[in-house]
């Protein structure tokens, strides 16, 4: 019996000796420390439940010019990839919201094309768009079961974790393999330094692919240990540059050589065009791999003026970024457009594409970056980028005070 002089919690009558701590509440109520953190994942749980719901119910209206039009925002040309990519996850969602008896195929998503062209991007843009957990990993991480390294099986614990190990969001997400190429099978276009692992990982993620129930350790100290998550529902996107598989498609043809990095749309067209699966196979995909993968998009290489834009137009651009975090120092910048051209230009000369565009701007600025609070105390309050400091490490124009605006 407990006694009439200690403070109890109303909601499972422990007293003061049992808990950590007590809060009061109004008219003499109590609530243990212990109930506060059971009431918090009550709370928590329907909350997260609702939003999943939220999400579930905006995906299904979602129309493919809705996806595309955010993709838009964020990737800079790639026009027939974006409308590809938007009709297959499109399709994949309705998929996952039928009722038909018919058993339809899952829209997974290829993609190949020249490093730094946006094929990261598109994916991890539309995660974010779809408000769904996803995992970016590189294939040349990924080895066959029982040799060093990860397995496949480890992409879905890892996409178990990015949904806050909730398992339907989990069941919904999506997984981003680059450089699956690097995968493919040893043969006449493929460097002999590739994995020779590489088809067993294939086969390893075809079995992801396909539909499997995978056991995945649950979140520390919770129970059951074990969590299962049913593949069946997950979108895979795999891409890589497929360096050599030009010349497969050629060589089929009998024809000359398209030109895979040419800066001409036409040409890379004609590329996506004449693409078959039988080419993926001939460049060390197994069939059965690729018959899991019925959207093969090819990016085309990004062009100066396709740089310039990336620099300066998507939602939250490269330029913008560095606008902001010199303004935290109480001091603009500004790029002339020739500028912008340089950067691009050195983009494309080390063939670096979008990815090599901030580390450009970072090594040209570094230096201006390192004086910029002894600038703003010197009263320098306006910066100019201008093509010399780009290509010649010139010293960039720094205006002083009234002189600013």
């Amino acid at each position: 019996m407990k006694s009439s002089n200690l403070t109890i919690c109303n909601f499972c009558n422990k007293d003061t000796t049992q808990v950590k701590k007590l809060l009061a509440g109004e008219n003499g109520t109590h609530i243990c420390s212990e109930c506060v953190v059971l009431c918090y994942g009550i709370v928590n749980d329907y909350t997260t439940n609702a939003i999943q719901k939220d999400r579930v119910k905006k995906i299904k209206t979602l129309t493919p010019r809705q996806i595309h039009k955010d993709l838009d925002k964020h990737v800079i040309s790639q026009e027939r990839a974006k409308k590809t990519l938007s009709v297959a996850i499109y399709n994949h969602y309705k998929r996952i919201s039928s009722t038909t008896d018919t058993k339809l195929q899952k829209s997974n998503v290829l993609l190949a094309g020249p490093t730094g062209t946006g094929k990261t991007l598109m994916a991890q843009t539309l995660a974010d768009f779809l408000g769904v957990p996803m995992v970016v990993t590189d294939a040349t991480v990924l080895t066959e079961s029982g040799y060093a390294g990860d397995d496949a099986e480890v992409l879905i614990h890892k996409l178990f974790q990015a949904a806050d190990y909730k398992k339907e969001q989990a069941e919904h997400g999506i997984i981003y393999v680059d450089e699956i190429d690097k995968k493919a099978k040893r043969n006449d276009y493929v460097s002999l330094s590739r994995d020779v692992s590489g088809e067993g990982v294939q086969q390893s993620l075809l079995k992801l692919m396909e539909g499997t129930v995978v056991p995945v350790p649950n979140k520390p100290q919770h129970n059951p240990e074990k969590v299962d998550i049913d593949t069946s529902n997950i979108l895979f996107v795999v891409g890589g540059a497929f360096v050599g598989l030009q010349d497969v498609v050629v060589n089929r043809l009998g024809k000359a050589k398209i030109g895979f990095n040419d800066d001409l749309d036409a040409e890379v067209e004609q590329w996506e065009k004449h693409l078959q699966t039988r080419d993926l196979v001939k460049y060390g995909l197994i069939p059965e791999f690729v018959g899991r993968l019925p959207s093969v998009n090819v990016l085309s290489p990004l062009n100066k003026n396709d740089l310039v834009k990336i620099l300066t137009e998507p939602t939250d651009s490269i330029i913008d970024q560095i606008k902001e975090l010199f303004l935290l120092d109480k001091i603009q910048i500004e790029f002339t457009i020739t500028a912008l051209e340089q950067i691009a230009a050195v983009a494309i000369d080390e063939e670096l594409g979008a990815r090599g565009l901030r580390k450009i701007l970072d090594q040209a600025l570094l230096e201006t970056q390192y004086q910029l609070p002894e600038l703003y105390e010197k009263g320098v309050r306006k910066i100019i980028i201008n093509e010399q400091v780009i290509s010649k490490d010139a010293v960039p124009q720094y205006i002083k005070g009234e002189n600013a605006e």
